[in-house]
């Protein structure tokens, strides 16, 4: 098998590609193959079709149960494992498109449960247009023309209507340096105060806050969000980094995340008593304007 520099779509669709034409040529069914790995029927069907990602247990065991070649089993488990961490660049995400809102808003719309934390500054789906502005005006990576500074914007706040709509669940894990965090004036960042602290009050918005005052029992040196809940099918996570988006796929460390977010918890206040600190830091930074 070869190598290359392909992306994770394209190594998914050869990795079910292949799988497939491994069962075949073992004269195997896809029900004596389920029977032999532990899973389902409709599973080897699903990811023969590239619908469903096996982990990387479950290919191991396929490779064995169809007798694989050595050289074959080791680029199994190397596009596995490319696969479950995917590594995108700005430079490359940002090609041809003036943003990548639409994208984040399909991984949105497919999940019911999206979990977001944020160390350095306030979720997109809670921005104000402004302080959303603002920050894409300092993204330096890929720098913005000011028409694609606002296709941005519009672009995110589309992404918001789906903060109303039923069936979806959104949690959110925000840090005080965050909450602090002024990319403008003083009443920029008390209207975007204003803003967290009224969508913390929808019934599928959970808003929670973690003061510096907080004990400590973990750290987070990164922002990201989880998307979906334990019991859907192909949870995920994606990281960004200041040179690219990471989208983490594999079960195991989607779990490492999930401890994590439980940990962060700990760590937080929520409710009334976090709509009263909201209320409390945006007089400190009016008093302070």
């Amino acid at each position: 098998m070869s190598g290359g520099r392909e992306g994770a779509d394209a190594k998914r669709r050869r990795l079910a590609a292949e799988l497939r034409r491994l069962r075949d040529l073992s004269g195997m069914s896809g029900r004596e193959l389920s029977r032999r790995i532990g899973i389902s029927q409709s599973k080897v069907s699903r990811i023969e079709s590239g619908a469903t990602l096996p982990t990387l247990p479950e290919v191991t065991a396929w490779s064995e149960a169809v007798d694989a070649p050595a050289e074959t089993r080791e680029w199994l488990v190397a596009t596995t494992e490319g696969v479950f961490t995917e590594v995108r660049t700005w430079r490359t995400s940002l090609r041809n498109k003036p943003h990548l809102q639409g994208e984040v808003r399909a991984r949105e719309a497919g999940a019911r449960l999206s979990c977001s934390f944020q160390p350095s500054v306030v979720p997109g789906l809670l921005q104000t247009a402004e302080y959303s502005r603002r920050v894409f005006s300092l993204f330096r990576e890929v720098p913005y023309t000011e028409e694609e500074i606002a296709a941005a914007v519009a672009g995110r706040l589309d992404r918001q209507l789906i903060l109303y709509e039923e069936g979806k669940r959104f949690e959110f894990l925000i840090t005080e340096a965050a909450l602090r965090w002024r990319p403008g004036p003083a009443r920029l960042l008390a209207a975007q105060l204003d803003r967290v602290a009224s969508l913390s009050t929808l019934e599928n918005v959970r808003v929670g806050l973690i003061p510096y005052r907080a004990q400590a029992v973990t750290f987070v040196s990164h922002g990201f969000v989880i998307y979906g809940g334990p019991d859907d099918d192909a949870p995920f996570v994606t990281v960004e980094a200041i040179h690219a988006k990471l989208t983490v796929n594999d079960p195991e460390d989607v779990e490492l995340y999930r401890n994590r977010w439980s940990l962060l918890q700990q760590m937080a206040i929520f409710g009334d008593e976090a709509r009263a600190f909201l209320t409390d830091l945006r007089a400190e930074v009016q008093a302070g304007e």
